[in-house]
């Protein structure tokens, strides 16, 4: 089993297949709107900015696991994210990252780089980011900033 063998529900309540992202790098994040992390959301939209017609994708899981910061409705999240930090990368329905009810991706990217807990996620903004063959190739504390990940995203483009 493989990245692009998953599905998740984009926030239409859509299926997406991530076989549509097949040859391109992936930053992929769960995410916040009511988190002291959330600025980060401004680094993330000027990185996909910077690198997405290079074959760069950022993919948004918000999440509500962590202190109930993201409590809105998908749609409310979508709305706060385009009018506050004028996101244009993909973003999908909530999604729970640990415990019984976790996406199969997640259970799957922790599989392949558990982090300094083991494979528990430890707080919103936690980042993976995927090579172009579909290798998860680094994870990143919620402290790594957008903006220091730059060196790696470019590394892979």
């Amino acid at each position: 089993m493989g990245i692009y063998d998953f599905q998740a529900k984009n926030m239409l309540g859509e299926d997406v297949s991530l076989s549509q992202y097949q040859g391109k790098v992936l930053l992929i994040v769960n995410t916040a709107t009511g988190c002291g992390f959330t600025p980060q959301y401004e680094g993330l939209q000027a990185l996909y900015e910077k690198y997405k017609d290079q074959g760069f994708e950022i993919l948004d899981f918000p999440c509500n696991q962590f202190g109930n910061q993201a409590p809105g409705t998908d749609n409310e999240i979508v709305t706060f994210c385009k009018g506050r930090f004028g996101v244009t990368f993909p973003q999908f329905s909530k999604i729970e990252v640990n415990g019984a009810g976790e996406h199969p991706l997640y259970t799957w990217l922790k599989s392949q780089k558990g982090g300094v807990l083991g494979s528990k996620i430890k707080w919103n903004f936690t980042k993976f980011l995927v090579d172009r063959n579909g290798k998860v190739v680094g994870r990143f504390a919620p402290t790594e900033t957008p903006e220091k990940l730059d060196k790696e995203v470019a590394a892979l483009l």
